[in-house]
């Protein structure tokens, strides 16, 4: 009799300790908050921060933006690539993965990442001073080809993703020996041109849509193929002047390959309630940029096409490193 309560009790005890395991490995993510790195300012801090914030919102646990700036978006890529595949550590993505791998940033590529959702477009824009008396973009090339001096144009850092949108729209027009490329602070492209420090500058359109609204510079064209909502009156650089030109800027969010799937159907999830809420809609308008939500397999297809076009881009314009 005694035998059989301690083969009972001993069975009860093991079973306790096998269900209490199974409780901790199983416990539903998230446990506590998880940290989104954010890769740029502007705009993509912006949105990013709201986007985790409305995210916060639908989960136990908050979301918390931190931003990780540099090189390209390499800096912050390659702190989300050092850290678990658990889910808590995510990155608010972008072309740039493409751009920062193939320009010798980073020594790894997109499949170092696993998609979790693509939440937004953004399409940049071509802007000039109002006074420069450029109606288009083939105004502009026809301009400047004709006085013989140099354009002097603005982007973003050397390798940056305006960069390569700068350097196809002008090679497209037969300005890429006949620009020169003036570095400027964040954010400050509208500044450098009403100051005559720049000729023209490509940036998001939400940095030049009072100006271009108060008639004191001019969107020329946005990269995109089609017209955008933010600016239904703005044609495309293809319709401008400037032939072939299809370019956008994707967001979306991504975390470390190997991240268990039930944890990024988690965080797909919570960031499409988030993408699809009226605060998040309204800010699109304000802000300028276009939701365009994709789950975690379709966003991963489409990564994988852009990236094969950025690679090949990139080639023919001379700045491919690997």
């Amino acid at each position: 009799m005694v035998k059989v309560l301690k083969k009972t009790l001993y069975g009860a005890i093991i079973a306790s300790m096998t269900f209490g395991i199974g409780s901790v490995a199983k416990a539903e993510f998230p446990e506590k908050p998880v940290e989104m790195t954010v890769l740029f300012g502007g705009t993509a801090q912006t949105i990013g921060q709201l986007l985790a914030d409305l995210m916060s919102k639908n989960m136990d646990e908050t979301v918390v933006p931190v931003s990780r700036n540099g090189g390209g978006g390499s800096v912050g890529y390659q702190y989300v690539h050092g850290t678990e595949p658990d889910g808590y550590n995510i990155v608010w993505n972008s072309n740039s993965i493409s751009t920062g791998y193939h320009g010798g940033k980073m020594d790894f590529d997109y499949t170092a990442f696993a998609p979790i959702a693509k939440i937004s477009n953004e399409v940049p824009a071509l802007a000039v001073r109002a006074d420069s008396g450029w109606e288009t973009v083939a105004d502009m090339a026809k301009a400047v080809k004709e006085s013989g001096e140099k354009l002097k144009v603005g982007a973003s850092g050397k390798g940056s993703f305006t960069h390569l949108t700068t350097e196809a729209v002008l090679a497209s027009v037969g300005l890429s020996d006949m620009a020169i490329h003036v570095p400027y602070d964040r954010g400050r492209a509208p500044v450098e041109l009403l100051a005559g420090r720049l000729d023209a500058a490509i940036q998001w359109p939400g940095q030049f849509i009072s100006h271009h609204e108060a008639g004191t510079l001019r969107i020329l064209c946005v990269t995109s193929a089609k017209r955008i909502s933010q600016l239904p009156d703005v044609p495309t650089c293809a319709e401008s002047g400037a032939e072939g030109i299809d370019i956008v800027m994707w967001r979306g969010l991504a975390a470390p390959a190997g991240t268990p799937e039930d944890v990024v159907m988690k965080l797909q999830d919570t960031a499409k309630a988030a993408a699809e809420s009226d605060e998040f809609q309204k800010a699109a308008k304000t802000i300028g940029f276009e939701v365009d939500f994709l789950d975690h397999a379709a966003f991963a297809d489409l990564i994988a096409r852009d990236d094969e076009k950025i690679s090949a881009l990139m080639g023919e314009l001379g700045l491919k490193q690997q």
